[in-house]
C-alpha cells in the first residue's frame, strides 16, 4: 500500500476547524474525520489519508473572473474551492474597510453542481476573516437581496452563475440595504486583495447561522399582488431556482401552475436556463398553446429574471413588460420616475409620459440601474434582459415580483394577454443580436463614424438615433460579445438598418 510522506510533528502544517480558535495538526485532522467530527463536512482544509490539501500557491488566480457586475468563471479551471476561500476572506476584508462594524453576511447558493462546495469554501473564508455568516442554503438570488434588506444584515453573497452554462459559477455581492457591488465599487478591490498570498486572519473566527427565510419571503412578495383571479399559467423553471420558489410562493393562490423542468438540476439537461435565447423558449411556447393557458413565463437559472409569452405562445419583449408594469404603478403613484435601459423600445418612454410619469434612460446592467434608481428615487425600472427593479424591494430586481404584478394586471383587465400587449407593439425591433468580434472597441468606433450624421451618444457603447429608426451597439459586461439592437417605425426600415449594421460588424463591404 502506497503511503504519503512521513513528517515529524514539527513539520506538520497547522490548521483550524471552521469556527474554532485553536490550531490542530494534520494527524488530529485525520482523526476527527475518522469519527465524523461535525465540522468536517463543511471544511475544505481537511487532510485526506496520505495526502495534504493543495496549497493556495498551487491554484493560479485568473483576474478575468472579476467582472463588471460579479465574479464569474468556469469551474474548476478558473474558479475553484481554493480561490473561493481566498475570495471569501477578501470580501470580508473589503467589507471591513468600508464599514468597520460589519458583523453578519448572508450567503445563499443556487442548484449548480459546484455551488455547495464553493459556498462552503466562501463561508470558510468569511469566517476565517472574522465575520459571521447567515447561511440561507439553496435560494434564488433575489431571496439573498431580500434577506439582506429585510433583516438588515451587513451584506450578502450569492453563489451563482445566473444564466450561464453548467460549467460556470460565481459570486454576486451586495452591501447593506442590498446595494450592489460592481467592479468600480468593490470588485476591483476584492480582486487585488485576492491576489495577495496570505489574506489577513480575523482576531476571532466567525460563526455560521442557518436560516430558513421562505415563509417571510412569501409574505413579502405577495404584498405586490393582492387581487388575483384564477389563471392557468405555464412556468418554465429551466431546472433552476424557480423550481423551488414558485411552488412555495404560489401555494394557495387562485391559479393553476403547469410546471416545466422544475427539478433542480445544475447540469441543465433540457435547455440552458437563459430565456434571452429564443431556442430556450420553444418548449414553453408549445406547452402554452397545448394547454390553452392564459400565459407562460420562463425564469433564468437564479430566478432573478423572467420572460413572458402570451396565450398564443408569442414572446413578449422585456421592454413591453416594463411599459405594462410602469402603467400599473403610475396609476397609484402619479408623477413618479421610471427607469428603462437604453436598449428599450421607444414605446417605453412614450407610455411612461402618457401615464403621467417621468422616464429616465440608463445604461445596461443591474449595478448601474440600481444606482440610478436610488439617485433618481425611481419607483420602478426595467431592462430588455428581463430584470425588473422595485423601489419597495430595496431597489433590487425581482423576477417573482414582476411575475406576480403581471398576473395582477391580467386579472384586473379580464382580456387575453395578447389584447393588452398589441397596442404597445407600434414599432419593429430586432431584439438583441450577439456577435463575436476580435476588437469590439474598434468596431464600435467604426460604426459611430459610419453613422455620425444621426444623433449619437456614448452612454453605453454607441447609440445612434434618426427620425424613423435607431440602434445601439455595445460590449457585453458578462460575456466576450458585441450586442446589437435595432428598432424602426416600419419593418422595412428596421430590416434595412439591421442589414447595414451586420455587414459592418462582420466586415463585409457596404
Amino acid at each position: 500500500m502506497k503511503q504519503g510522506p512521513i513528517r515529524g510533528k514539527a513539520e506538520e502544517r497547522q490548521r483550524r476547524c471552521p469556527g474554532e480558535s485553536y490550531t490542530i495538526s494534520d494527524s488530529v485532522c485525520k482523526g476527527r474525520q475518522r469519527v465524523n467530527y461535525p465540522k468536517c463536512n463543511v471544511c475544505l482544509e481537511r487532510v485526506e489519508p496520505g495526502n495534504l490539501t493543495q496549497s493556495p500557491q498551487e491554484s493560479k488566480l485568473s483576474r478575468d473572473i472579476f467582472k463588471s457586475y460579479d465574479i464569474r468563471g468556469k469551474y474548476p479551471t478558473e474558479l475553484n474551492e481554493t480561490t473561493a476561500r481566498k475570495i471569501g476572506a477578501s470580501i470580508a476584508q473589503f467589507f471591513k474597510e468600508e464599514e468597520p462594524d460589519v458583523k453578519n453576511i448572508v450567503v445563499g447558493r443556487d442548484m449548480r453542481t459546484s455551488s455547495r462546495s464553493l459556498a462552503n469554501a466562501l463561508i470558510e473564508g468569511l469566517c476565517t476573516a472574522g465575520l459571521n455568516v447567515v447561511n440561507l442554503g439553496v435560494v434564488s438570488t433575489e431571496m439573498m437581496y431580500f434577506a439582506v434588506g429585510h433583516y438588515q444584515y451587513d451584506g450578502g453573497v450569492m453563489v451563482t452563475a445566473s444564466h450561464n452554462p453548467a460549467e460556470y459559477n460565481g459570486f454576486k455581492i451586495c452591501r447593506k440595504d442590498a446595494v450592489p457591488v460592481g467592479f468600480e465599487t468593490g470588485i476591483e478591490r476584492i480582486s487585488k486583495l485576492t491576489s495577495q498570498y496570505h489574506p489577513p486572519r480575523g482576531e476571532q473566527l466567525g460563526k455560521v447561522i442557518l436560516r430558513d427565510i421562505f415563509g417571510d419571503y412569501k409574505k413579502y412578495v405577495l404584498k405586490f399582488a393582492s387581487n388575483l383571479r384564477h389563471l392557468r399559467i405555464v412556468v418554465d423553471a429551466g431546472n433552476g431556482m424557480a423550481g423551488k420558489t414558485i411552488p412555495v410562493v404560489c401555494a394557495g393562490l387562485p391559479m393553476e401552475i403547469i410546471p416545466l423542468y422544475f427539478e433542480l438540476d445544475g447540469t441543465f439537461p433540457n435547455h440552458e436556463a437563459n430565456p434571452l435565447k429564443s431556442e430556450n423558449m420553444v418548449d414553453l411556447q408549445k406547452k402554452v398553446r397545448e394547454t390553452r393557458s392564459h400565459l407562460g413565463v420562463a425564469f433564468d437559472g437564479d430566478a432573478d429574471r423572467c420572460f413572458f409569452v402570451d396565450e398564443m405562445g408569442r414572446i413578449i419583449g422585456g421592454d413591453i413588460i416594463t411599459a405594462l408594469i410602469a402603467k400599473q404603478i403610475l396609476e397609484r403613484e402619479k408623477g413618479a420616475t421610471i427607469l428603462y435601459d437604453l436598449r428599450s423600445s421607444w414605446i417605453v418612454p412614450e407610455e411612461i409620459k402618457a401615464s403621467g410619469g417621468i422616464p429616465h434612460r440608463e445604461r445596461v446592467g443591474h449595478v448601474y440601474m440600481k444606482a440610478a434608481m436610488r439617485e433618481k428615487k425611481a419607483v420602478f425600472g426595467g431592462e430588455l434582459s428581463g430584470h425588473y427593479y422595485f423601489k419597495n424591494n430595496y431597489y433590487s430586481d425581482s423576477g417573482m415580483i414582476a411575475f406576480l404584478m403581471v398576473l395582477e394586471i391580467l386579472s384586473s383587465k379580464r382580456v387575453p394577454f395578447s389584447n393588452m400587449v398589441s397596442p404597445l407593439k407600434r414599432y419593429y425591433s430586432t431584439g438583441e443580436i450577439n456577435f463575436k468580434v476580435e476588437d469590439a472597441d474598434e468596431k464600435i468606433t467604426e460604426i459611430a463614424k459610419k453613422f455620425s450624421n444621426g444623433k449619437v451618444d456614448y452612454m453605453d457603447g454607441v447609440t445612434v438615433e434618426y427620425i424613423d429608426w435607431w440602434f445601439n451597439v455595445r460590449k457585453s459586461n458578462t460575456e466576450s460579445l458585441l450586442r446589437l439592437n435595432v428598432e424602426g417605425k416600419t419593418q422595412e426600415i428596421m430590416e434595412k438598418g439591421k442589414k447595414s449594421l451586420i455587414n459592418i460588424i462582420q466586415g463585409k463591404m457596404v
